[in-house]
């Protein structure tokens, strides 16, 4: 398809034939009012106050609807006539007669330069631009909602006004309702849900995270509306560098390198087990994450510290060690949370007018500044209670004014119980090894603790590395940490790799395992036993060979070899007695 010129508002432009009026004038930032247009979809000029007179080559004048109304060769356009205004404004009285004075609307009236309609407001929120229903069938594809009846009894609603089971919950409709007349809203009615705030864009496509690496986009198979109907598409139409294909596959890709940095990170403790405090079950009991989401500026409440219900809450209670320091749990200290929760505490005084309370066992701030920050937090009026906090229960009817809920705890400096009513009560989980953790170690030849965190070299000499050659840690997957430490050891582990890469020649220790192949019986023992996976198994020989440069020489195989087929290099019976007779000569 071609091109051509038109002239908007004596403004010439070349736009494509038979693309529409409105896309040209926007591209000249032309204001043209309009409640049913969509980019993705076909227009259909149900409002009709995107009204233009135009002249067209045969030097016809007459009056049409930008959104719809295709251009072509010698068209002449006017948006702001008399004739074109009056227009406007006429069919914009008689929708303001049928509809009630939505934000859109009366703010619409007020640029046609009507605040009150001559026949007055109506009362339906809904103002049939068919937008909703275009959207579900054309975009999304799931067909959930249509129009009913004709003329003045015209309503947008499901099939015979039952629940729907074709609607998948994907939101379309509500986005592109320009009115409100439909909306997405949580079941419970609660404003906000907690879980459910997410640090990035709620969205079937977006950044994982800010710091994300690569820090590229990618989309959710589960949320997209795409591969739940087959529809849609439409972030691929605006992608100018058609990045998005959605017929790419996963696929799994094998690389040879010569060193690994392990940085698996943690997961955080879930306290619903924990029934004592209450969470999941009790209003405004969240954990640590869930308020540092919630904090954040960019997040879904623009940093506000609000309750489920949209309110400030008026007092918080703060809960260190939950899992931390229990030798039901994890006996370990968590370490960051100390410091986080008294972030938290600042962060509150500072947007809220709320009492704040930290339950500790004990404060532990041993980082550079950190005992300054405890220092000023002191000062900011915030209540410190040296006692791990018992349990959250709701209220009682009696002191239900003072908080919706009630932290039990044993204040050891005063001596005494405690039961403190607040609003909201934030959980500091511990931190946790990664449910992979054993696997990974496997596959790696790196042994996992007790409690699942990586074992390094040594915990002093080789705090990087581990028994495995190449294999290096970094951050929290070796045990919990904050992000100077995490950062520091990465750094740490990066010199550590690039040092093997820039060698070129890698000395390996003289030691290690050797099979005798004419005493070997392919019994394959050996091959299980070898914790670094340094023996396997010739088919066509029907033995075990060792690769020398992996195996290190801890001699599990030797000792566990049923023909005595495998030996430790140097370290055989003959040269073991030629050394104690050398000792003993």
């Amino acid at each position: 398809m071609g091109m051509v010129t038109i002239r908007i508002d004596g403004k010439p432009i070349e736009v494509e034939e038979e693309s529409y009026i409105l896309q040209a004038a926007q591209t000249l930032a032309i204001d043209i009012p309009t409640l049913c247009w969509y980019r993705y979809i076909n227009p259909y000029a149900a409002c009709r106050l995107c009204m233009v007179e135009i002249t067209d080559k045969r030097g016809r004048v007459r009056m049409v609807t930008s959104c719809n109304f295709p251009a072509e060769a010698g068209l002449g356009v006017r948006t702001h006539t008399p004739r074109v205004l009056a227009t406007r404004r006429m069919n914009f009285e008689m929708l303001a007669s049928r509809c009630a004075p939505a934000p859109v609307l009366v703010d619409l009236g007020k640029k046609l330069g009507i605040e009150n309609p001559r026949w007055g407001w109506g009362e339906d929120t809904c103002i049939l631009c068919g937008l909703c229903v275009r959207v579900c069938d054309e975009v999304v594809g799931a067909q959930a909602i249509g129009f009913a009846a004709r003329g003045t009894s015209r309503t947008v609603t499901t099939p015979f006004e039952v629940d729907s089971e074709a609607c998948i919950l994907c939101g379309a409709c509500a986005a592109v309702c320009p009115t409100g007349h439909i909306r997405m809203e949580e079941c419970s009615g609660r404003e906000i849900v907690h879980r459910e705030i997410t640090l990035g864009p709620n969205a079937a496509i977006s950044v994982p995270f800010r710091q994300a690496v690569p820090n590229a986009p990618r989309i959710d198979p589960e949320y997209c509306v795409h591969f739940r109907t087959g529809g849609c598409k439409v972030c691929a139409q605006v992608c100018p560098m058609e990045c998005i294909d959605h017929e790419d596959e996963e696929r799994r890709e094998e690389i040879e390198v010569g060193a690994v940095i392990l940085a698996t990170g943690f997961q955080d403790l879930d306290p619903t087990p924990l029934k004592q405090y209450g969470y999941g079950k009790l209003p405004n009991v969240i954990t640590s994450m869930e308020f540092e989401r919630m904090n954040s500026a960019a997040g879904s409440t623009d940093g506000k510290i609000l309750m489920e219900g949209g309110q400030e809450p008026r007092s918080i209670a703060i809960l260190h060690c939950i899992g931390s320091r229990d030798e039901k749990h994890h006996p370990y200290c968590s370490r960051v949370c100390c410091m986080y929760a008294l972030k938290f505490a600042h962060l509150v005084k500072e947007k809220t007018t709320a009492e704040v309370y930290q339950l500790y066992i004990d404060l532990r701030s041993f980082g550079k500044g950190y005992e300054e920050f405890f220092q000023r937090i002191l000062t900011e009026g915030v209540n410190l209670i040296r006692g791990k906090g018992a349990e959250v229960v709701p209220a009682p009817q009696s002191r239900r004014d003072e908080g919706p809920l009630l932290v039990r705890c044993e204040d050891t400096l005063a001596g005494r119980f405690r039961e403190i009513p607040v609003d909201m009560v934030i959980l500091c989980t511990a931190l946790e090894a990664q449910q992979d953790a054993k696997e990974t170690g496997r596959k790696f030849g790196v042994s996992v603790g007790a409690d699942g965190w990586f074992i390094e070299r040594h915990p002093k000499l080789g705090p990087v590395s581990t028994t495995t050659d190449g294999i290096f840690l970094a951050g929290a997957c070796q045990g919990p940490k904050d992000i100077p430490d995490a950062v520091a050891q990465g750094g740490a582990a990066a010199a550590q790799a690039m040092s093997l890469m820039i060698r070129g020649e890698v000395e390996m220790d003289a030691a290690c395992a050797v099979v005798d192949e004419a005493l070997c019986s392919g019994c394959r023992l050996c091959n299980e036993l070898c914790p670094y996976g340094a023996i396997s198994f010739d088919i066509e020989k029907t033995l075990s060979l060792v690769n020398a440069a992996l195996c290190k020489a801890c001699g599990t195989c030797a000792a566990g070899c049923p023909s005595g087929a495998i030996k430790g290099l140097h370290f055989t019976d003959q040269q073991i007695y030629a050394e104690i007779e050398g000792i003993l000569s």
